[in-house]
């Protein structure tokens, strides 16, 4: 009886203990999953409203690029109306030169300008077939009017942007086209600017790919219970992430579901957000192709990015912490129902014992035997036959003795009692510590993410706050929690924070950005706030998202100023040329009329000066175009302590007696291959800035040394583009002037700016600097010195390569003068300059020679044909066609080996390397310096035999 009362109290606590145990370790395993997938959709969702963030800044970024180009241009266009009408050209002329020079014009992905005037006639456009063109009729693939229709908006707006259709240049295929048009009534036109949508459509797509590489990284990380995981999909059925390499970037469109026989991914999209698991039954990863394993998987879609995140985890993985507790509860009751019936089976025998003796003595009484004792230390109801002394202290005695061993049993029992409840409390313990550990895996995962995360509750407290985010406001995770949020960011902070939590807790979503100061420098934060709404749907409280985004706000900040200078160095290039043209036509004529036997005295003392401001403004124009990186170098293997040396020799003399040159040259500083002229002219350029920077006199400090661009001094930064890791020989010009102020440090390189009184400098010097350094390969930096007195300049060049030279390699082949006169008198001159190719032919002539004049290098070309002999050619470079100077030269050394070559540049981007040789003269140049470079005619005494060069 005992036996079956204790097996049904185990049974009834097995039955109402372990399946509700059961069904709340399942929950929580449940809950576990669903809590990993929606922190990851949160995630996700995130990094897709960065994606459209920066869809609209990629577009606004374009606005204001096509913008900057139309002021540019407008200025450009003023610039060369006023200079041409005050050289008294026709304004005919100076259109054409202009509508001429936009047409070449580039920027972006081969974009470019284009001009129309009020009857829709495109006055300027690169491409030939619509280039002077009427386009009043011309319409898109839908039967639309392009130009007209632009030209109706753009003159009612004044300027805006609008979108069309239009194909690349060189392509057929019509696409989209978004450009900046702004109507200029003073001179009856509108000119446009423009980007294609594909392009803009290209940068978004490789954010989006960005997004994708992201969640791939930390979805590789991420384990749910034992053997679950997370994967991505989209509704074309493509496995975007799986953690399984032979699923990964597969289309599964056609895998079915065992369950339910209906294609799977269809299936995980139809409880896509509803809060309910999908059921179905897949194989495992050590039994493939056996879909008999039983699965729920949670799925949230990403409409921004059509994905859907899904969970997938195994019912038996979620099911094992709860039948592990079921199995422990079981093999307790085993041994403690085989504990009480042991002791039931002694206290059964315990109690019987005494019974039997008392019926034996009993029975020996009931036979006369009246001395017969029970021989037992206790008392019942046999005692009756005993002895009346002996039965009244038997019984005392049996009374004691049995409230003795009634006491001992029921202590007994309640430490049996108490040890299956010790045991119980230990089971509970063990689901608790599991708990934790989950709860630990998602802080881990959290401070593990790139970003700062706190949830705060609706009493603005402190519930959670990941790592990053305690590291930025100095918190320990034991203090943070509970603390209120003012007393975390402080009063500023919170004033500024106020109106989005206001926002958060109604429910909105607000984004915005914030600054703020971290271990001593300014970081830039995207801040994003998420309300957490209850089961009731009441907001408990809100998540706060903060996302770094310093470096790519200096990374847009760098792309900006490269552009701005990209532009500044193409238009100085350009305007370098050209002033070379007319500089060559200035400084001819000046020294023509120099020369000439009639001048007055009176009239040669103004030639003078103007011969002097002439030669000047070819210096300017050098310095433009080592601005624009186009001079002509000639770079060789020097070694940068014996430059230093030379250098210091040479600013003995125009350094003033107050200013002291100091070097530092470090040993074994490795060779560098730069063009050793360009780079003792930027360094004297530097040098003499800085003396002119202290007029009461101090030190010049100038340090050579080797660098790698992984040390500190590097590595820190402030140059003007970002480093390509390598070796560099660093070169520093340091003073103790008053340094540059903020304007100045900003606009140092830019042509022109000057800090200097009017008239004591061009703006220059630092441009040109700026110019050699990009053009050598190397990188600026521009700033104060930290000691608060004077300014740093720092250069840093690579070094040299095993391959390179110590001879300057691009250098052109400088042709030897003949001794013995030519076989022909006559030249081919080739110069598209009208007033410039007239000016050379008069020096020709003026020694003798014949002259054959062609306007370009497809001219030139085209006469070669024609002439049987031919002493030489005289060619300008760079000309429009397809033939420059080059192709000319090469053409006559193939129909006249002996003919001479003389070729005339205002820049080169790239000098050649060609198989003959030449004599290369840089405009402008004197008429001595063209007639030395020619042979001497036998008819004629006036040029002696040239000396070798």
């Amino acid at each position: 009886m005992l036996l079956v009362l204790i097996s049904s109290i185990f049974g009834s606590i097995y039955w109402f203990t372990v399946p509700l145990i059961k069904e709340n370790v399942f929950g929580l395993e449940l809950h576990t999953n669903r809590q990993v997938l929606n922190i990851v959709y949160d995630l996700a969702n995130r990094m897709y409203s960065s994606t459209e963030t920066y869809v609209d800044k990629t577009l606004n970024s374009h606005e204001q690029r096509l913008d900057s180009l139309l002021d540019l241009t407008e200025n450009y266009i003023e610039v060369t109306l006023k200079e041409g009408r005050h050289q008294g050209k026709q304004d005919d002329e100076i259109w054409q030169q202009i509508f001429s020079d936009l047409r070449e014009f580039e920027f972006g992905n081969n974009d470019y300008l284009w001009v129309a005037d009020y009857h829709a006639k495109l006055l300027s456009h690169p491409a030939e077939q619509f280039h002077q063109r009427d386009m009043s009729g011309f319409t898109d693939p839908e039967e639309t009017l392009i130009i007209p229709k632009i030209l109706k908006s753009a003159r009612q707006d004044g300027q805006g942007f609008y979108q069309y259709k239009w194909n690349r240049l060189g392509d057929t295929e019509v696409i989209d086209k978004y450009s900046y048009v702004r109507d200029f009534p003073d001179w009856g036109f509108v000119v446009g600017a423009g980007v294609y949508i594909e392009d803009i459509q290209k940068e978004v797509e490789a954010q989006k790919q960005q997004a994708i590489l992201e969640i791939n990284k930390a979805l590789k990380n991420i384990k749910i219970a034992s053997n679950g995981y997370l994967f991505v999909f989209d509704s074309a059925g493509n496995m975007l992430f799986h953690p399984n390499p032979n699923i990964h970037g597969i289309n599964f469109r056609k895998q079915l579901n065992p369950v339910t026989q209906n294609p799977i991914y269809l299936d995980l999209m139809a409880v896509a957000d509803t809060g309910e698991e999908l059921y179905y039954k897949w194989d495992k990863p050590d039994d493939q192709g056996n879909y008999e394993y039983e699965k729920l998987s949670l799925v949230r879609h990403l409409s921004g990015f059509d994905w859907y995140i899904s969970s997938s985890v195994y019912l038996d993985d979620l099911k094992a912490s709860s039948v592990q507790l079921s199995q422990r509860i079981m093999a307790m009751g085993f041994f403690g129902l085989l504990a009480a019936i042991v002791a039931a089976f002694l206290f059964a025998e315990w109690l019987t014992s005494p019974i039997k003796k008392l019926s034996l003595t009993a029975y020996k009484i009931s036979r006369g035997n009246l001395s017969a004792k029970t021989g037992i230390n206790r008392d019942d109801e046999l005692g009756l036959l005993a002895e009346s002394f002996d039965y009244m202290v038997d019984r005392l005695r049996d009374n004691i003795d049995t409230l003795n061993s009634r006491v001992k049993s029921r202590t007994k029992e309640l430490s049996e009692s108490n040890t299956q409840l010790l045991q119980a409390v230990d089971s509970l313990e063990e689901t608790q510590s599991e708990l934790r550990a989950h709860e630990s895996r998602q802080r881990m995962i959290l401070d593990a993410l790139p970003a700062q995360i706190a949830y705060i509750d609706n009493q603005l407290r402190f519930v959670f706050a990941n790592q990053q985010y305690r590291e930025v406001f100095n918190q320990s995770k034991e203090e943070i929690q509970g603390k209120s949020l003012v007393e975390v960011v402080g009063e500023e902070m919170f004033k500024v924070l106020g109106p989005y939590i206001e926002r958060a807790l109604e429910g909105e979503h607000p984004v915005y950005e914030y600054r703020l100061q971290h271990k001593g420098e300014e970081i830039i934060t995207r801040r994003t706030m998420m309300p957490f709404l209850s089961e009731q749907g009441e907001i408990d409280g809100f998540l706060t998202l903060s996302i770094d985004i310093t470096h790519e706000r200096e990374s847009e900040r760098r792309m900006a100023e490269a552009s701005k200078m990209k532009a500044v160095g193409q238009m100085s290039g350009g305007l370098a040329h050209d002033f070379n043209n007319l500089l060559t036509i200035i400084l001819g004529n000046l020294l023509q009329l120099q020369s000439h036997p009639e001048m007055a005295s009176e009239q040669q003392s103004n030639l003078v000066p103007a011969i002097r401001a002439t030669r000047r403004g070819a210096d300017m124009t050098k310095r433009l175009l080592a601005f624009s990186r186009r001079q002509s170098l000639s770079p060789a293997r020097i070694r940068p302590e014996t430059l230093i040396h030379e250098l210091v020799d040479l600013l003995a003399a125009p350094l003033p007696e107050s200013i002291q040159l100091r070097t530092q040259v470090k040993s074994n500083v490795p060779d560098v291959y730069v063009d050793a002229a360009q780079m003792e002219d930027a360094l004297v350029n530097l040098a003499l800035n800085s003396a002119d920077a202290m007029p009461k006199g101090g030190e010049i400090c100038l340090s050579v040394k080797g660098a790698n661009s992984s040390q500190t001094e590097i590595a820190r930064g402030g140059f003007d583009d970002e480093i390509i890791p390598a070796d560099y020989v660093m070169i520093s010009v340091c003073d103790r002037g008053e340094g540059f102020s903020k304007e100045a440090l900003k606009k140092a390189c830019e042509p022109f700016f000057t800090t200097k009184s009017t008239g004591a400098g061009s703006g220059l010097g630092l441009s040109m600097v700026y110019g050699f350094v990009k053009q050598s390969k190397g990188y600026l930096r521009i700033e104060n010195r930290q000691s608060g007195h004077g300014a740093c300049i720092d250069l840093l060049l690579p070094v040299a390569t095993d391959e390179q030279i110590s001879e300057p390699e691009n250098a052109v082949k400088q042709k030897l003068i003949p001794v013995e006169p030519p076989e022909s008198d006559l030249i081919l001159l080739v110069e598209d300059n009208d007033d410039l190719r007239t000016l050379v032919r008069q020096q020709l002539i003026e020694v003798d020679y014949k002259v054959i004049e062609a306007s370009s290098g497809d001219e030139a070309l085209n006469l070669l044909t024609g002439i049987e002999q031919l002493a030489g050619v005289v060619s300008d470079v760079v000309m429009p066609g397809e033939s420059d100077g080059y192709a000319v030269a090469e053409a006559v050394k193939i129909c006249h080996p002996k003919a001479f070559v003389v070729l005339m540049t205002g820049y080169t981007e790239h000098n050649p390397t060609t198989d003959f040789d030449m004599t290369l003269l840089h405009k402008p140049f004197d008429p001595e310096k063209l007639i030395e470079v020619l042979p001497v005619l036998t008819s004629t005494g006036s040029k002696n035999g040239g000396s070798d060069e």
